[in-house]
């Protein structure tokens, strides 16, 4: 009776999820998407949100973030020498399972931290952004990240509720063909201009300008109504999230997720193969491993 009262509150969580807002995946996708079987876990931190539930949110409801658009312009300065030392760049190792498939269209990302303190090469090379961030302890997570003109981030969702996107625009085309959409929504991205989001919407980026796109991207602690749930937050993001920690360079950590990934990318090869073959077969392959899975977890 358990597993049934289980089963039904997943489906439940599961498609308040996918029914969120006005643009959706599609539902084959949405099966296996991560944010799917994060669904009652998201469901809950929706529910105890001490900010509204909406696509964007108010940076002035954040006064502790004002440093970093006071301050927005030695910041620059910070991600313009990387830039220069072609330090913003992709992965070559398969060691960033958040954002791996990000990197096959142009976008690009140097960590500062990851729901920890500030990667040691960030220290090294950014001392003044580290420094700013150390100083917010609101911020899990922050990196400048680069979307290069042609580059493109098709649409998708973050797993996880717990947090919301902080988006700092420091280079800009400062054109409405640069820019971001969350549920459909528009947003073009401007020097000095900070914007906040719920990244569990489905959303896309797209730069079809001339011109680079640099910004600081954070990840900042939602705020909940009461001290349970934000030590529920706290938790999960510091024995799960903190797992997906990225490296710069070979001085910074790797997370056990990411190392995890890249034993489990070789694995998704033949799977990979199969879809450029025949994407029926793959579909039919794939539903039909997660059918046996879920028969053999509730059949009587």
């Amino acid at each position: 009776m358990i597993k049934w009262v289980v089963l039904v509150v997943f489906l439940a969580c599961a498609a308040y999820v996918h029914f969120r807002g006005r643009v959706r995946l599609r539902l084959t996708r949405q099966i296996t998407d991560h944010s799917t079987f994060m669904a009652p876990l998201n469901v809950l931190l929706y529910a105890c949100s001490g900010v509204p539930n909406g696509r964007y949110v108010g940076v002035e409801r954040f006064p502790e973030l004002a440093p970093l658009r006071e301050r927005w312009q030695e910041i620059r300065e910070e991600a313009l020498a990387l830039r220069a030392a072609q330090q913003i760049k992709s992965s070559d190792r398969h060691n960033d399972v958040g954002f791996n498939s990000f990197f096959r269209r142009g976008w690009k990302r140097f960590y500062l931290k990851w729901y920890d303190d500030a990667h040691p090469s960030a220290r090294e090379l950014c001392p003044r952004t580290t420094e700013l961030l150390r100083a917010i302890p609101t911020v899990k997570a922050a990196m400048f990240a680069e979307l290069p003109p042609g580059g493109e981030l098709r649409r998708h969702r973050d797993p996880y509720a717990g947090s919301l996107r902080y988006h700092l625009g420091l280079v800009t085309p400062g054109d409405d063909r640069c820019y971001i959409e969350v549920d459909g929504e528009r947003y073009s991205w401007r020097d000095g201009e900070a914007v906040m989001f719920d990244e569990t919407y489905i959303h896309r980026a797209e730069n079809t300008t001339e011109h680079d796109r640099i910004i600081l991207f954070c990840d900042i602690e939602r705020p909940m109504r009461w001290r349970w749930a934000t030590a529920l937050n706290r938790f999960v993001a510091r024995n799960f999230v903190a797992a997906a920690s990225s490296p710069n360079t070979d001085a910074d950590r790797t997370g056990g997720l990411n190392r995890a990934f890249g034993y489990f990318y070789k694995l998704r090869q033949p799977a990979k193969r199969l879809r450029e073959w025949n994407k029926h077969v793959y579909y039919i392959v794939k539903f039909g491993v997660i059918g046996a899975l879920a028969w053999l977890l509730f059949r009587p």
